[in-house]
């Protein structure tokens, strides 16, 4: 069954926080892994999942920064993963297989914004294959574990870079076209949200439902790479905390029952806008873009991934 996207009238809005998103809520029993979940907005979602009752793995590129982050936080296991590595995806994956645990959740919220061109060991554009071909990877190598949970969930963070761009399937590794870091990463943030509409329509039958989540405007370390003058940006700022609460609610939320497939932000369903041109620096749409959603480019971009990746899903 096909979600509209359509905003549900949560409740929630801007200014919740995770914590507020699971009130009341016991996620005792059940295990969740948040890919760089040891900074930033992942930090925030690891500590409320865990506060909640929840076993927390949080993969991590760099242990000391992760130990020193995630000290004092109850229920956390920190583990080791570079995304940018198949073979570090294919080893921690192993290893969590091996506990025989079921995955409940799964939050792929690791990524890198707007580098200079870099490329991987593959020859692959470092956003693109960081942001997305690793989460593709990483998902696919966890499936059993998903299956094995029933009623997993699976949430893709994308962002406000979909209105960059959507993805260049002629020549996603920059090739052929001159290398624009703004498009690199709005193209990684569109593949976020188109492979969480591929995913969701493969899981449904598992019982396995996948949403993608912008957090909003924040300020991190994810924008190490920029400028002062790059950083402007026109609207009210989110913290940390509130910015984790649309991933948390997507992984979490009753309200989303049934539902799957869509992009949401706020901790709501968002509504779509049909295009975007800013009109002062820093301004974000105010909804998801019809590209970041469409089902036909989501399953182009699903053959794409398996082709750069050579990885394929379980049935």
């Amino acid at each position: 069954m096909t979600t509209e996207q359509k905003p549900l009238k949560s409740g929630f809005g801007a200014k919740t926080t995770a914590r507020e998103v699971l009130a009341g809520r016991d996620l005792t029993g059940k295990t969740a892994v948040v890919t760089g979940g040891y900074s930033g907005v992942g930090l925030e979602t690891t500590r409320a999942l865990a506060e909640a009752g929840a076993t927390v793995i949080v993969p991590a590129r760099t242990p000391e920064k992760a130990r020193t982050a995630l000290a004092g936080i109850p229920r956390v296991e920190m583990e080791t993963l570079e995304l940018i590595d198949p073979a570090s995806i294919d080893a921690f994956a192993n290893r969590f297989l091996d506990s025989g645990r079921p995955l409940d959740i799964l939050i792929n919220n690791a990524g890198i914004m707007a580098p200079p061109l870099r490329r991987d060991a593959r020859g692959y554009e470092s956003q693109f294959a960081t942001n997305h071909l690793g989460h593709f990877q990483l998902t696919a190598r966890l499936w059993p574990a998903l299956k094995q949970a029933g009623r997993a969930r699976v949430v893709s963070v994308s962002s406000t870079g979909i209105s960059f761009g959507g993805v260049d399937f002629d020549d996603p590794n920059f090739e052929r076209r001159e290398y624009n870091k703004w498009k690199a990463y709005g193209q990684s943030k569109t593949a976020n949200a188109l492979f969480a509409v591929a995913l969701d329509k493969r899981g449904q039958a598992q019982d396995i439902r996948a949403f993608s989540a912008h957090p909003g405007g924040i300020y991190t370390d994810l924008a190490r790479h920029l400028s002062a003058e790059e950083l402007a940006f026109d609207g009210e700022l989110k913290t940390p905390e509130q910015g984790a609460a649309t991933s948390v609610w997507c992984a979490t939320s009753p309200q989303l029952e049934g539902k799957g497939g869509v992009y949401c932000m706020d901790a709501d369903i968002a509504e779509v806008i049909a295009e975007f041109t800013p009109q002062v620096p820093g301004q974000q749409p105010t909804g998801v873009l019809p590209w970041a959603i469409d089902p036909d480019l989501a399953e182009q971009l699903w053959q794409l991934s398996e082709k750069m990746t050579g990885v394929t899903f379980s049935d």
